[in-house]
């Protein structure tokens, strides 16, 4: 491969095999030096082999620190399974199963998972989405026509967070995500 249009880091984790559809294992993780391939992708960047480069957020995690970091930083934010990823070993169904959001939704005549995808859109982050249903496909895409008001985006804002991911990497500097938090507030970064 000679080029990627993004360059997106999904979880701060490196596994010594492949690992699909279920919990991974203590005894399955490997040594990782996140800032190192942090530095090697902004190294990507910089000659040409990729156009962006960025990390991630979810819907039931809004990353506000993080995001407001990355804006300030020139890094660009996409959600991963804005939806929750329900039926996932790590997945949860916190936000098809809101009532704010179910509540905005009727109101708006749209889905509950139409009003969660158009509020990542209005946070300026973009997302990655997942469905084989063709109709769910065609309520992903109608969420441009339309916008959430400041009581609905402030209530939104309100909802409870959910880290799906605790962990960044049980042999590096910072175990926890936690950890990862705290260097937010570093004035230095």
């Amino acid at each position: 491969m000679e080029y990627l249009d993004m360059y997106l880091i999904h979880i701060p984790l490196k596994t010594k095999s492949e690992v699909r559809g279920r919990a991974i294992g203590k005894d399955e993780i490997s040594e990782m030096d996140v800032k190192g391939v942090w530095e090697m992708m902004e190294n990507c960047k910089s000659l040409g082999l990729t156009k962006a480069i960025g990390v991630e957020m979810s819907a039931s995690w809004h990353q506000k620190k993080l995001r407001e970091f990355c804006k300030e930083k020139g890094i660009h934010v996409t959600a991963y399974s804005p939806l929750g990823a329900a039926g996932t070993s790590w997945g949860h169904n916190k936000i098809v199963e809101s009532q704010l959001l179910s509540q905005i939704a009727h109101t708006k005549g749209k889905t509950t998972a139409q009003v969660a995808l158009r509020w990542v859109y209005e946070q300026e982050v973009s997302m990655v989405t997942k469905s084989f249903n063709k109709e769910r496909m065609r309520q992903n895409i109608d969420i441009f026509d339309w916008s959430l008001n400041e009581d609905e985006l402030a209530k939104i804002n309100q909802l409870p967070q959910h880290r799906a991911i605790v962990f960044a990497n049980i042999f590096g500097p910072h175990v926890l995500v936690l950890d990862l938090d705290t260097q937010l507030n570093d004035p230095h970064l």
